[in-house]
């Protein structure tokens, strides 16, 4: 159908009576009106709608009958050709008609839709017929996948497809879901990232790799985080993160025009214009946006007394102002990297509306990423943001097996101290990183975020097609009259 009007929705009615194009098609009635002797159904299929013209002098009586007891929902074929009505509507003026498929149920009522949330997420099927933007919003998703692989393979970067069952759960901070293999009696992880088995091939010689995939991690819902998720991540030889800080300007630049037209778009009541990308520190960062008083300097973040004298005078400011900014909460215990991831979350995240790279990360907070040679104490790592969404991460990455065997011991020692979230001991990726892992860098992509800035959605849940749910509850059987 959307070929059909493709081609023929511009021809003007004398050109249609002319030629008479005959055409045969199919779709599913949306809506359905009688006149008499004729009728008019709406058919859509394909993105697109056309409306068709029924006589019973044309069809015959079976055919008319047939007509007749059709109804919203079902799926129909028509042949006939194609033509004008009197209001200028493109038409096909059916000469036969064929019931292809019958819907027992009826669609939602026209005026009102579908618009129960939660029901259009559980019958995403139905959320599809009756609302077409939504369709729209899937088929921005297809593009912008088909973009990332595009421009990635365009600079040499080979597609690959690592495991999604591992033995270690590695590549991120994260709680792992736990599944049982039967036939190897073997329990492992659905992975929370690629990240470690892409590292593997670069050791091996593949310079350029990335992977477009579903990643699991077992953490809370919100309308920007799912347990399931997608992800673009990949990994450049002889490179580090000021070459991705480049790389990744230039590829979300060209995204937002290729998908946009512009670099200047709209997202909830902000617009994000990707020609005015900035770069800040962590600590910078905290100091631009800060509003609870006079800002910090970034030498006083260095130091933890003072980071959690600032996050209290922050929260107290937060407490007053919760539509503004949310309270960071910093432990009164913690370290100075800690305390500032703590309070760079709470105070600028969300309003880094202008695209922007935030780097030099706490190395504390950063177990797989490459130390800076002149200050150990931050990490060669940085975040992208935009819109107000955090859409990426990257860093040089750490190859050297002694300092990475090293993190992960800490990291071990903080799971022994309750965090689930802390990264598990990979002895194979050690081993691999003692046989030469070359200067590399890596980033990883979500995809459902740029997903929800470049259809200027606000809820992950509307960017995934069959968010999980919680089952519905079985009616209670009602109660029995008899004692």
């Amino acid at each position: 159908m959307a070929e059909v009007v493709e081609r023929h929705g511009q021809a003007s009615a004398e050109s249609l009576q002319a030629e008479r194009p005959r055409t045969r098609l199919a779709g599913r009635i949306l809506s359905i009106r009688f006149h008499g002797k004729t009728g008019f159904a709406d058919l859509y299929g394909g993105g697109a709608r056309l409306q068709a013209y029924f006589r019973r002098d044309q069809l015959g009586e079976k055919g008319y009958r047939l007509f007749e007891l059709l109804d919203l929902g079902d799926v129909i074929g028509v042949e006939g050709h194609l033509g004008r009505t009197k209001t200028g509507e493109l038409t096909v003026f059916v000469a036969q008609v064929t019931l292809l498929a019958k819907a027992l149920l009826p669609l939602p009522e026209k005026w009102h839709g579908l618009a129960d949330v939660e029901q259009r997420y559980r019958q995403r099927y139905l959320d599809l017929i009756v609302n077409p933007g939504v369709r729209q919003i899937f088929e921005t998703r297809a593009r912008i996948i088909a973009f990332l692989r595009r421009f990635l393979e365009a600079r040499g970067f080979l597609e690959v497809e690592t495991p999604m069952m591992q033995l270690v759960a590695g590549g991120a901070t994260a709680r792992p879901f736990l599944t049982h293999h039967q036939a190897l009696d073997l329990d492992l992880y659905l992975r929370i990232a690629p990240e470690l088995y892409l590292k593997r091939l670069v050791v091996g010689g593949f310079d350029r790799v990335f992977e477009i995939n579903r990643n699991f991690r077992n953490e809370g819902l919100s309308v920007r985080n799912n347990p399931e998720f997608t992800m673009l991540e990949f990994y450049q030889a002889y490179a580090d993160y000021r070459v991705f800080m480049d790389l990744s300007e230039e590829m979300l630049t060209g995204l937002a025009e290729n998908i946009a037209g512009s670099k200047k778009i709209t997202y909830l009541d902000h617009s994000v214009d990707f020609s005015r990308w900035q770069r800040l520190s962590l600590r910078e960062a905290i100091c631009e946006y800060w509003l609870a008083g006079s800002p910090p300097k970034p030498a006083e973040l260095a130091e933890a007394t003072a980071v959690r004298r600032y996050a209290e005078q922050h929260d107290r400011w937060a407490e007053r102002h919760p539509d503004r900014a949310r309270t960071a909460e910093v432990p009164a215990d913690s370290s100075a990297a800690v305390a500032t991831g703590h309070l760079f979350e709470a105070v600028a995240e969300r309003q880094l509306i202008r695209p922007t790279i935030v780097y030099d990360f706490p190395t504390e907070l950063s177990p797989l990423a490459k130390q800076r040679d002149d200050d150990p104490t931050l990490a060669e790592r940085f975040e992208i943001f935009a819109g107000g969404l955090e859409l990426g991460n990257a860093f040089s990455e750490l190859s050297d097996p002694l300092e990475q065997h090293a993190r992960f011991l800490e990291q071990l020692r903080r799971r022994e101290r309750g965090d689930l979230e802390a990264h598990q001991m990979d002895e194979d990726y050690v081993r691999a990183l003692a046989y030469g892992m070359p200067p590399t860098a890596g980033e990883g992509i979500g995809v459902d975020r740029l997903t929800m800035l470049l259809t200027n959605t606000r809820s992950i849940r509307e960017v995934i097609l069959f968010p999980l749910l919680r089952p519905l509850r079985p009616e209670a059987p009602p109660e029995s009259d008899s004692p």
